[in-house]
């Protein structure tokens, strides 16, 4: 299904009946990294998810995609299903997007899980690091965004033991196009510092991440779930940066008792 928005359009989709539950995906992937949550939850919940724009089947956006943007087109989202608040999960990208999601929307807010992600803004050498990036996938295409993260988006179990995922992920990475991941590398770079916003943090929230995560590490999460009040911590043994494709039924069990809490 399609959303019209200021300047283009959204894919998204929805399954399943029950309190809403949106999902905000990682760079450089789409909605398709949600399809073992939606198997697993829509059942009990109504599973909304929607690919960023320029990912996936979204129309690109002008300028930088920044965390702000995909937060409100989120919200947007919910306004166009009917949906007065949702919990909200995002994943790396998705969950820095959901940290804004609190500051802009925080009375949409049901819940917040927060996977495989940190709070804090880019250092001077990692902003310096996406902007060459950037340029270099703007001149030589997709393979170079390919060639960066995909060593470091699954963790070594799953590189050992999962080909057929590691290849999905790059086949997903290639057919993106280069203006999209350098307009999102830019949003990236230019996030702000979330820690001041999870001390603002009012509802349940649920942090996860993979205990081989390398992009962020599990002391990343373990000082979120430190700084808000009354967060739960959960360790995804065997998964890396993608703790729900690699290790699903983990991730799921973890997430169905948190949002039945």
């Amino acid at each position: 299904m399609r959303l019209a928005v200021a300047d283009g359009e959204l894919e998204y989709t929805v399954a399943g009946d029950g309190p809403a539950l949106l999902l905000l995906h990682a760079f450089p992937l789409g909605l398709f990294m949600w399809e073992p949550q939606v198997a697993a939850l829509a059942a009990t919940h109504r599973v909304i998810r929607f690919d960023a724009r320029g990912f996936g089947g979204s129309s690109p956006g002008t300028g930088p995609l920044t965390m702000e943007r995909i937060a409100d087109d989120g919200a947007a989202l919910l306004d166009h299903l009917g949906v007065d608040a949702a919990t909200v999960m995002g994943c790396s990208m998705g969950g820095y997007a959901a940290l804004a999601f609190v500051r802009r929307h925080p009375r949409r807010l049901r819940g917040l899980v927060l996977q495989d992600t940190r709070a804090g803004a880019d250092g001077d050498e990692a902003r310096a690091g996406r902007a060459t990036l950037a340029t270099k996938v703007l001149a030589e295409g997709a393979s170079a965004a390919a060639a960066a993260f995909l060593p470091k988006l699954v963790g070594e179990t799953s590189q050992r033991e999962q080909p057929a995922l590691v290849a999905r992920l790059r086949e997903r990475i290639l057919a993106t196009s280069p203006q999209a991941i350098a307009a999102a590398l830019h949003g990236l770079a230019a996030r702000p510092d979330s820690r001041p916003t999870l001390a603002d943090v009012q509802v349940p929230t649920l942090v996860i991440v993979g205990a081989e995560d390398v992009l962020t590490p599990p002391a990343e999460s373990e000082a979120m779930a430190a700084a808000i009040r009354g967060a739960r911590l959960e360790l995804v043994p065997r998964a890396g940066h993608l703790a729900n494709l690699e290790q699903p039924d983990a991730l799921n069990a973890a997430l169905a008792r948190f949002l039945v809490s």
